[in-house]
């Protein structure tokens, strides 16, 4: 068993009204720039409602992220009173499979929570992960499961808690690992390019790829993580990729360094603290236990920007926060794959 990695700096709350918006600094150029590529805007209807949440009168869901770092662990409720800090934006989710696969508006950090549930048969094997919104109605947003009779790890991605068949309308997308389970790939519910239609439009999207390294500790040191997604396009919105073989997705894009349209990011890494023996990153608040899952994702650019992070605040409880330009789907999908067997090591 490994030593968990990664612990946090949880008391370093002080700068904890950063977590309520992105954390970068101020010099830096707007960080939607790093993530545009150009490309065509996408034809598809799926994807055309960008516009930031409305704000106050959704009558349906009036969602407000939890605007506090949460220091406790077991905590993780809205219950301190905070009201030196200025509200979170409202996340409106009137349209859950829209919502899910739209990116996070700008300058609005989603804040989740995922928690595992390996209660019943076979749940220790193939436990099932729920996504929520980490604020006082806890909106479900996605649950995920491995596939049982996967030659490799296979784990489908459901709007509905209930459903997780891949045949089922709820079936949102799913994450896919190598042989080796170091490599992972996240696909939309499109179709298999075996099934194409004559104009590939119903063909599945490939919405990221995530290649674990190990490092030269084996597990016992901090995991480095890369992190490939598709580009946006100048009205910021994610440029369609639809490999029609293996030899065209994320993966073998980065890999040949073809990155037209393709965006790379990187686990930050974590700094040696001497005192606590452990290596740590500062989660502003949003994790509480050290973990080797615990990471947070950014551009090499601008490392000041989080564009995800998760970390574990219990046993089977984690945050899961996530910023433009990533979604619902891929940010759950890469926490999904820090969970899986090959790598897991607690």
């Amino acid at each position: 068993l490994c030593p968990p990695p990664a612990a946090t700096s949880s008391d370093e709350e002080d700068d904890s009204d950063s977590s309520t918006k992105p954390i970068r600094s101020e010099k830096k150029k707007n960080p939607a720039s790093l993530f545009q590529t150009g490309g065509d805007p996408p034809k598809e209807k799926k994807s055309k409602k960008k516009a930031p949440p409305k704000a106050a009168e959704s009558e349906e869901s009036p969602e407000t992220p939890q605007k506090n770092s949460n220091k406790k662990g077991k905590g993780k409720k809205s219950k301190k009173p905070k009201e030196e800090r200025p509200p979170s934006p409202i996340i409106e989710v009137d349209n859950l499979e829209e919502f899910v696969l739209q990116p996070a508006p700008q300058g609005v950090t989603i804040k989740c929570r995922v928690t595992r549930d390996k209660k019943g048969m076979d749940r220790g094997l193939y436990p099932t992960y729920y996504l929520h919104l980490d604020n006082d109605k806890k909106v479900f947003l996605l649950a995920g499961r491995k596939r049982k009779k996967s030659k490799t790890s296979n784990y489908l991605i459901s709007i509905d808690p209930t459903d997780l068949s891949r045949g089922g309308e709820n079936f949102i997308g799913k994450l896919r690992s190598n042989l080796m389970g170091t490599k992972f790939t996240v696909f939309d519910n499109g179709a298999n390019p075996d099934r194409a239609n004559a104009d590939w439009s119903n063909v599945r999207q490939e919405l990221s790829a995530v290649v674990y390294e190990t490092n030269v500790l084996g597990f016992k040191g901090p995991r480095k993580m890369t992190v490939i997604i598709p580009g946006m396009n100048a009205d910021n919105e994610r440029v369609p990729i639809r490999p029609r073989n293996d030899n065209d997705g994320l993966l073998m894009r980065w890999q040949n360094r073809n990155m037209d349209n393709v965006i790379e990011l990187h686990n930050k890494a974590p700094v040696w603290n001497d005192e606590t023996q452990s290596y740590v990153l500062n989660f502003h608040g949003r994790v509480t236990h050290a973990s080797v899952k615990n990471f947070q994702i950014v551009h090499g650019s601008d490392p000041d920007y989080i564009v995800m992070q998760f970390g574990r605040v219990a046993d089977d409880a984690f945050t899961m926060d996530y910023n433009y330009p990533l979604c619902a789907v891929q940010a759950f999908a890469i926490a999904l794959s820090s969970f899986d067997g090959k790598l897991a090591c607690e």
